[in-house]
């Protein structure tokens, strides 16, 4: 069984888990309405969805 030689500092373990990152969800503006929506998803503010309405906007 593999066992390690030296014990693995704090920096390098550190380091090695500075990129377990989140991301912030990349929001488009709708065309019709110009509200934030995510991209490709019918927009919930207007109900449009490559320019056209594909769900009644609940008003």
């Amino acid at each position: 069984m593999a066992v390690p030689k030296r014990k693995t500092s704090k920096a390098r373990r550190d380091r090695r888990r500075a990129n377990w990152k989140l991301e912030a969800p990349g929001f488009v503006s709708c065309p019709q309405c110009h509200e934030p929506k995510m991209p490709h998803h019918v927009c919930p503010e207007c109900g449009y969805y490559n320019g056209k309405e594909v769900v009644a906007a609940a008003e």
